[in-house]
């Protein structure tokens, strides 16, 4: 029989001085309370209670054993109202992972609202541009920007991602500004490391395709040595607008072939399945969803006037 139950049992028994009191108190019948205080007493290897016909006493070894059992008994109550509190209520570490750019750009004053909100939560906050593991790295939950293939995951769309070939005025004007993909060739794009492919597809006002590959004199694993790279008139530069937005609204960047569009990526919420979701993980995502709906405030401010990079 189950040991917990049959302790449960035995400290019911001698709180309400009586089999009958305590299968009225748990719901259960008279020989189901008998059977698991006897079950008790057989695994204990001890007798824990005289039984007469008029009252239960205690015996010297069942004292002590009440004692402890009725203590972890209350623990386990106060445990299991300590877990459902934190359902309910941000309480704890929320432990998190995003990319460098959008962490520092976007999430941490994110963050810094949410936990106003919300003082007893603690965050554990990790920025990389490396792939973690989710589950393996012990996160609650990480920000993704891209395509997700991983299944065994939960993915909520927080805002999409959108891609841009930018270059600074200074580097236009000593290499010249291209009017078609085909012209890209040879000028000397910033590359992230991260990026897995040579090539990328764009699509053209009146919906024709052309792809273009990319290569130069930098390759970084970290998105804002790019953009200083290209502010710098290094080169061109492939990022989200997240990153170059602010720029091409003051004039120190410029939209590379502005009517042509690169395929738009999602920003992702992203944790592990689980039917009892942590309130922590449940209120921050939707807290997220809620900020960054509709257009994001990252693509509000491309030009001044609020029109996108493209118009």
């Amino acid at each position: 029989m189950d040991r917990l139950q049959s302790m449960e049992a035995f400290v019911k028994v001698v709180e309400r001085g009586s089999f009958a009191g305590a299968a009225d108190a748990l719901g259960l019948s008279r020989a189901m309370v008998s059977k698991h205080v006897a079950a008790l007493e057989d695994r204990l290897g001890v007798r824990l209670l005289h039984r007469t016909t008029r009252r239960l006493n205690l015996t010297e070894v069942g004292r002590a054993y009440f004692d402890r059992a009725r203590e972890i008994i209350h623990q386990l109550a106060e445990a299991e109202e300590a877990a459902s509190a934190l359902q309910s209520t941000p309480r704890g570490t929320l432990r998190l992972n995003c990319s460098t750019g959008f962490g520092v750009r976007h999430l941490a004053p994110a963050l810094a609202a949410f936990q106003a909100q919300y003082p007893d939560l603690q965050v554990d906050l990790t920025l990389s541009d490396r792939l973690v593991d989710l589950v393996e790295d012990g996160f609650d939950l990480v920000i993704r920007i891209g395509r997700l293939q991983d299944s065994s995951l939960i993915a909520r769309r927080l805002a999409p991602s959108r891609m841009l070939i930018c270059a600074a005025p200074a580097y236009l004007a000593a290499r010249g500004e291209p009017a078609h993909p085909d012209e890209l060739a040879g000028h000397n794009f910033l590359r992230y490391a991260y990026m897995s492919v040579s090539e990328l597809p764009l699509t053209g006002p009146g919906g024709e395709t052309a792809s273009f590959g990319f290569a130069g004199n930098l390759v970084c694993n970290n998105g804002d040595a790019l953009l200083a790279a290209a502010l710098t008139g290094q080169g061109m530069v492939v990022l989200p607008t997240f990153y170059v937005g602010p720029h091409l609204a003051e004039g120190a960047l410029r939209k590379v072939l502005p009517q042509w569009t690169l395929p738009e990526l999602t920003i992702y919420a992203v944790y592990p399945v689980n039917r009892h979701l942590a309130a922590k993980v449940r209120l921050f995502v939707d807290f997220l969803a809620d900020r960054f709906r509709g257009d994001p405030p990252w693509d509000a401010c491309w030009l001044p006037d609020g029109r996108p990079a493209a118009g």
